[in-house]
């Protein structure tokens, strides 16, 4: 099979390039195209040149149709309304669409599900292996520890850049905890304590937001009983990991049925790979 064509979208963003420079050290794997917002200082610059690995005889475009339309899939780390503009798009032209944006709203969620019934898409708060085994361990934990006995707390940090809280993947960690548990999140999490809040909750999954500095990504997830705790985490040192993440998982959905996968999928830590979309393993609560 001929190396997987594939398109960055947000190219001239820090991770935008360490996506070129992974896509360009993995074999298998080929840069085939450059995505930026209109009016970027940096359209017409080749990729490979601004993200420091020499020329690929790649420009940087805001023009998506053609590029997609010459590719086999494309790699989407942007904001959700760009992500959902460019799930259409990804559909039309039936290519691979991996998406590593967080923040999207249920409305966002819903037009990448319709999305991916025409074309394999991979969505993930978080493409490492590492945050996604943890992510396992949690469900694991949730589901051994009684609720009335221990309480979940999820606590992140992120760069000061960071637009969005909690992090995807806090969330992909407390939808994990809530499946364990047989629960919705969305009914059972303290987002924000301020002032007096009275007794915590038994049973709520608690989330806390730091921001500051150039922290890559820090989560750690504490099961907090009488006497005893349990904390799980994982710290990101190098964007690399997500970015290695990501090419694996296009290269993993190049083959698969059009639907909505996760990364747990690609890494093989479901119980089946049937994508989501199609109704088997829809989660609980």
């Amino acid at each position: 099979m001929s190396d997987m064509r594939l398109v960055v979208v947000g190219a001239a963003g820090r991770m935008g390039q360490t996506l070129i420079r992974t896509i360009h050290s993995i074999p298998g794997a080929t840069v085939a195209g450059a995505i930026e917002r209109s009016g970027s200082p940096h359209l017409g610059k080749d990729a490979g040149e601004l993200a420091g690995i020499g020329a690929l005889d790649v420009p940087i475009t805001d023009d998506p149709l053609p590029v997609f339309a010459k590719a086999d899939g494309v790699l989407d780390f942007s904001v959700p309304a760009a992500t959902v503009e460019f799930s259409g798009y990804a559909a039309q032209a039936r290519i691979v669409h991996v998406i590593g944006t967080t923040g999207c709203s249920p409305e966002d969620d819903a037009r990448i599900a319709a999305a991916a019934r025409h074309a394999p898409i991979v969505k993930s708060g978080n493409m490492s292996l590492g945050v996604n085994l943890l992510a396992v361990l949690v469900e694991q934990a949730a589901r051994a520890l009684d609720p009335e006995e221990f309480d979940i707390e999820i606590l992140e940090m992120h760069h000061r850049h960071k637009v969005d809280a909690p992090s995807g993947t806090a969330l992909l960690l407390g939808e994990a905890a809530a499946t364990g548990r047989n629960i919705a999140l969305a009914q059972n999490s303290v987002r924000v304590r301020d002032g007096h809040t009275g007794a915590r909750r038994a049973g709520d999954i608690g989330f806390a937001t730091l921001r500051g500095g150039s922290v890559v990504g820090d989560h750690s997830v504490v099961l907090a009983g009488a006497g005893e705790r349990i904390t799980l985490s994982h710290n990101a040192e190098d964007r690399t990991i997500f970015a290695r993440g990501a090419v694996k998982a296009a290269l993993w959905a190049r083959t698969r049925k059009p639907g909505l996968y996760s990364m747990r999928d690609v890494l093989g830590l479901s119980q089946a790979e049937t994508p989501v979309l199609h109704g088997s393993r829809q989660r609980k609560g």
